[in-house]
């Protein structure tokens, strides 16, 4: 037997036991006890959570009944689920602190030795990226904490108009272009909100906020929409290199109509709070998109406009 399969059948009998002793062990695989010793260590070492019971009768039990069943994968299933588990590690931060690099170690480290040569191989050459934004691991752990464990939060968050303090009661977590989000219950506002964490100053579990079983029903299906706030067509006219830069911006992708010159014009239904967020997209495509309206969308380009020429002394 490799020693590959047999740490995975010993890894199958000390969940299956949770109690055991060296010598137990050494029965089982007809081993000497040196050699079951340093299995142990090596299975500690990857985060196995053995214990020694010191004393008369002792031997070793897991710390916590929290063991797995091995899974077998297909070559193909191991090499998707390593590049999913290795994407993580584009992100500024995750809710689940070193457990998604020490399950990936634990893979790997079992696969095959021809699978491991496949994916040393595709590792510069395949990934799944994600734009790389700094944040606090310890605001998203706490969220993730808050969300399990049913609890409210008291956050800081860093708004336009300064820090403002909060009690909120988080639904979940997603993330979308590196940033983080969590759509929360305000408890000051008495309605939802939506939260980017990397603006989120601090965090902590506050037990004095009452926590509310509806809120706790809702799920990311639920997280808060702009549909009920005034809403603002935004239209752009686009370029052909205008077009061929936002056909890859979700936000617009869906809305842009082409012409066929290869130019076009993108129709987005926003809230009216959102015409700066959407301006300050596009703003980078300079010449290659025109925004035509909303005239408040047009007022704030023209004020960007001329922030810049103040910036660098240029004259009308």
């Amino acid at each position: 037997m490799q020693k590959s399969q047999r740490l995975i059948q010993m890894i199958m009998i000390i969940n299956a036991r949770r109690s055991f002793t060296v010598q137990d062990l050494a029965d089982e695989f007809g081993l000497s006890t040196r050699t079951i010793t340093r299995d142990l260590q090596e299975l500690s070492e990857l985060g196995i959570p053995i214990y020694s019971i010191q004393g008369r009768g002792g031997g070793y039990k897991l710390l916590r009944e929290r063991l797995l069943p091995p899974i077998s994968f297909t070559e193909g299933e191991a090499i998707a689920l390593f590049f999913a588990c290795h994407s993580l590690g584009y992100f500024g931060s995750l809710p689940f602190g070193e457990d998604s690099e020490s399950a990936l170690h634990k893979f790997y480290h079992y696969l095959p030795s021809d699978v491991k040569d496949k994916i040393d191989e595709m590792k510069e050459r395949v990934m799944i990226w994600s734009p790389y934004r700094h944040m606090s691991a310890d605001v998203l752990q706490t969220l993730l904490q808050a969300i399990m464990g049913k609890s409210v939060v008291t956050i800081t968050y860093n708004t336009a108009s300064g820090l403002s303090t909060r009690d909120v009661q988080p639904i979940g977590l997603y993330t979308s272009s590196g940033f983080w989000y969590c759509p929360a219950f305000c408890m000051q506002k008495q309605e939802m909100r939506q939260f980017r964490t990397d603006r989120i100053v601090e965090v902590q579990i506050n037990e004095s906020v009452p926590y509310r079983e509806d809120i706790a029903k809702m799920t990311l299906a639920d997280k808060p929409d702009k549909e009920h706030l005034e809403q603002n067509i935004f239209y752009v006219e686009l370029t052909k290199k205008g077009v061929w830069q936002l056909e890859s911006n979700p936000r617009f992708a869906p809305f842009i109509a082409r012409k066929d010159d290869g130019s076009g014009i993108a129709e987005v239904t926003i809230a009216k709070e959102d015409i700066s967020f959407y301006v300050d997209l596009i703003w980078p495509l300079a010449g290659d998109a025109k925004v035509v309206g909303p005239i408040e969308a047009i007022a704030y380009v023209k004020r960007k406009i001329a922030e810049m020429k103040s910036i660098y002394g240029l004259s009308d």
